[in-house]
């Protein structure tokens, strides 16, 4: 079965040619040309990709991804902002969105960023259920939860991915490379800073309430799970 993409833009242009690009390259493809138009296609159906346009009439990307997300899907969401500006992807980011792409873009680094959404979806689907555990801090593989000091932390898609495979190798530096390269299964442009923005939310989620902090920046190399600093 052909996975199946919905995109959601108001930009004529853009939905043209997505729809084109995206069923050239294999998928399903259902567009909508607003938010409103977008939640009605979403209600019926469980997409495997949600390509989210921001700034939309009627109804924002911002609220169609808050709403996709308090329904319980889990479809990964690629949005699409006009500003390469942090506070709105941080936004986005909170809402549960699992990657943004700034426009301009290049159509071959979407198609890149619809294949690594994608396979991550196929590998988050393979997993056994079960626990890991380092030191206060425990990670429930069927919840997709952080769990620290009894209290359960409630992670984004990607925000899971990236603490899973930091306890997956407790107390081994990172290179921001390696990172970039099993999260986001492709290189981002040397100026990103989508990492960095990651990291900062998944340290105040497990450090709220004071936990101490164990991931730990190596400066100049990347980052690691250790339970000192």
């Amino acid at each position: 079965m052909r996975p199946h993409v919905v995109v959601v833009d108001d930009d004529e242009k853009i939905i043209s040619l997505l729809r084109r690009s995206l069923a050239f390259e294999g998928y399903e493809v259902t567009t909508a040309s607003n938010g409103l138009e977008g939640i009605k296609i979403l209600m019926g159906m469980e997409p495997d990709l949600l390509v989210l346009d921001v700034m939309m009439p009627q109804i924002d990307g911002w609220e169609v991804c808050r709403r996709v997300r308090e329904s319980g899907s889990s479809v990964p969401i690629l949005m699409l902002t006009a500003k390469d500006d942090v506070v709105d992807r941080v936004r986005g980011l909170d809402m549960g969105a699992d990657d943004y792409l700034v426009k301009p873009f290049a159509l071959e680094e979407l198609l890149a960023r619809v294949r690594a959404l994608l396979r991550r979806k196929t590998e988050r689907t393979e997993e056994t259920g079960n626990r890991i555990v380092y030191e206060d801090l425990t990670l429930d593989q069927d919840s997709r939860e952080a769990i620290r000091d009894g209290k359960r932390i409630e992670l984004t898609a990607k925000e899971y991915d990236l603490l899973l495979l930091f306890m997956q190798n407790p107390r081994r530096v990172l290179t921001r490379d390696s990172i970039m390269e099993k999260i986001w299964g492709y290189d981002f442009s040397g100026e990103s800073n989508v990492l960095e923005v990651y990291i900062a939310m998944l340290r105040q989620k497990l450090e709220e309430g004071g936990g101490k902090r164990i991931i730990q920046t190596v400066r100049g190399t990347g980052y690691v799970l250790r339970g000192e600093g």
